[in-house]
């Protein structure tokens, strides 16, 4: 560009940076980093986020499946059982107006 005139400069500047190109000369380290920056973010990649199944849609379809009987999750039984145990000891939460600030005013 040192025999180009001062305008035409000027118009090569503009158009590499309207075309995303680098305006000034640079070094090859320096066109790695534009290279990188050019590139998408590791987040947006697909191949990235989609490494990982979606749990939360595996386990809504587990839940309606095991609602219907199709499915055995055999902590959630464990766990439902615990519970039903609990409340069969009188251990489960009071209902509403009958804890301990309400026995008291009685």
């Amino acid at each position: 560009m040192a025999g180009l005139s001062n305008y035409a400069v000027r118009m090569a500047r503009l158009s590499a940076r309207i075309f995303g190109e680098v305006v000034h000369p640079t070094d090859s380290k320096s066109m790695k980093v534009v290279q990188l920056f050019k590139e998408p973010p590791m987040a947006q990649r697909k191949e990235v986020y989609d490494w990982y199944p979606q749990h939360k849609i595996y386990y809504a379809m587990t839940q309606k499946l095991r609602f219907m009987g199709l499915f055995r999750d055999e902590h959630q039984d464990f766990k439902e059982e615990m519970r039903r145990l609990r409340k069969l000891r009188g251990k489960g939460k009071p209902k509403k107006g009958e804890g301990k600030r309400a026995s008291k005013k009685k």
